[in-house]
């Protein structure tokens, strides 16, 4: 397959990662996030190469990129200032206030997945499941003992990846009226266990 998996992201390709990341959750982000130009320069500013794995093929080009969360920050979450900079005062306020209040605190007992996006070009093709390995890998490297994602309702595709996987459903949220503004009704968590390396 020619695929190479590698921790963190290189600067040369932050446009092509941003526009992978938007290309993934545009469809649920849209309407917050939008329009594209200032979504794809927003991502491209706050994505954290320290906070994901890349993966690419035999001529280098970006084809998945898998984000994670820490205590220290998640891997396309940005700030306050990075949303004014980009939206303005009041645009970046009511997008933090919305955006926050969706993503939740980071789990100190599960590793928590910030995204797995795969080019259109390569999905089916195996490049989702070894980036979930190299994030399996990641977590157990971290000392943690399961992993954590959410996936929405209407991503079967996904959810049949995660649930081959391993992953077992361990609660559905429902947005409320939220769901008109987002594009989706509910989000579904699943977790998996891990095998925790002694090295």
């Amino acid at each position: 397959m020619g695929v190479t998996i590698f921790s963190g992201l290189h600067d040369h390709l932050r446009p092509e990662a941003a526009r992978l990341y938007w290309e993934a959750f545009g469809g649920k982000l849209g309407r917050v996030l939008g329009p594209d130009a200032k979504a794809l320069r927003f991502f491209e500013r706050v994505i954290r190469a320290d906070l994901c794995l890349t993966a690419v093929d035999r001529d280098g080009h970006l084809i998945g990129i898998a984000g994670f969360k820490t205590q220290g920050g998640s891997f396309a979450g940005g700030s306050w200032a990075d949303l004014t900079a980009i939206y303005g005062r009041w645009g970046g306020w009511w997008r933090g206030r919305l955006l926050w209040a969706l993503s939740g605190n980071v789990d100190n007992d599960r590793f928590i997945v910030d995204g797995i996006c795969v080019a259109r070009d390569h999905r089916s093709k195996g490049t989702g499941t070894l980036l979930l390995a190299a994030l399996y890998d990641e977590a157990a490297r971290r000392g943690y003992r399961s992993i954590r994602l959410d996936v929405i309702e209407s991503n079967w595709r996904a959810r049949a990846l995660y649930e081959r996987e391993g992953f077992v459903a361990a609660g559905t949220e429902t947005l409320g009226p939220l769901r008109h503004l987002l594009g989706f009704a509910a989000s579904t968590t699943m977790v998996r266990p891990l095998t925790v390396r002694s090295d």
